[in-house]
């Protein structure tokens, strides 16, 4: 079992910066990929960003490359998404997740994580 704890969300106006925290425990031996998603109200749950645990190749989606940054701190168990200048249609309810063992090229599938954290929220005032 792996249990993972999301924070920094909170209210900004566009263009503002927030960086989100996982932490992560439990059997994070076995980790092999973090990835971030965000949903928001009335919408699928969306890939942002994944890290390969091991490594760290990074992964984004079209819609965040240049503005978010994910990074991993393996000795603190946790992994970071830096959001750089903030717009109203990134609000939405942010999750970390987690997939144990080896590394999937379909990291952008939510179906791929095995485990979920609570989310944070993050709301993008113009």
């Amino acid at each position: 079992q792996v249990q993972l704890v999301e924070s920094g969300g909170g209210l900004v106006q566009a263009g503002d910066s927030l960086r989100l925290s996982c932490v992560a425990s439990g059997r994070t031996f076995s980790i092999g990929t973090m990835g971030w998603f965000r949903q928001a109200p009335g919408k699928e749950r969306d890939f942002i960003s994944a890290i390969r645990w091991s490594g760290g190749m990074t992964y984004y989606a079209d819609s965040v490359k240049g503005r978010f940054t994910i990074s991993k701190d393996n000795a603190k168990n946790t992994v970071y998404l830096q959001t750089n200048s903030l717009k109203p249609e990134d609000t939405a309810v942010y999750y970390c997740a987690a997939k144990m063992g080896a590394f999937r090229y379909n990291y952008y599938s939510d179906s791929t994580y095995d485990y979920w954290g609570q989310g944070t929220q993050v709301t993008v005032d113009s």
